[in-house]
């Protein structure tokens, strides 16, 4: 088995600011927070997925929506990317979705302005009305690294400095 990666937390400084922006609490609960943070891990030797554990007590009623820096980047071989998905169990259960479907995090995210800060965005998707409750430090979404190729002629030559959408320029909604 191939060894591609490496988590690590984000700074505390990088995710205060982004938890605050979030979840407007003081500074000192943010702190508390940053400090519960695991990284992620697979369960079992035979599992692809690396469990990302929620860092609060989730409660979501049906059609809710939260937004949550996990405090999470990820230093990747060139040539791998992270993509996140709902743990299986919760979908199944509860339809809980993440909101862009998959989550895409190329290798070269590390190096963002922002750190490489993972953040995750799940809607309870309910067609049962039923409520999403899952205590603080319970796996809520898992990644799996994946190779990819690139076309013979690729021309890419710019480079990342940022999130969501900061690879296409982004115009009212339009890319």
């Amino acid at each position: 088995m191939s060894k591609v990666a490496k988590f690590y937390k984000v700074s505390e400084e990088r995710f205060v600011s982004d938890w605050i922006d979030n979840f407007k609490c003081s500074e000192e609960e943010a702190k508390l927070v940053y400090d519960e943070i695991k990284l992620p891990k697979r369960a079992t030797t035979g599992s692809a997925g690396y469990d990302f554990y929620t860092p609060i007590s989730i409660n979501l009623k049906p059609n809710e929506q939260i937004k949550i820096p996990t405090g999470i980047r990820v230093n990747m071989k060139d040539d791998w990317v992270l993509c996140l998905f709902p743990r299986s169990g919760w979908g199944f259960k509860f339809r809980l979705q993440i909101d862009n479907t998959i989550g895409v995090i190329d290798s070269d995210y590390f190096y963002s302005s922002n750190e490489g800060h993972i953040f995750v965005k799940l809607t309870n998707d309910t067609k049962n009305n039923k409520e999403f409750v899952i205590e603080k430090g319970v796996g809520i979404i898992q990644g799996i690294f994946f190779p990819y190729g690139i076309v013979e002629d690729d021309d890419a030559t710019t480079t990342r400095d940022g999130g969501f959408g900061s690879t296409n320029e982004v115009k009212n909604g339009n890319i």
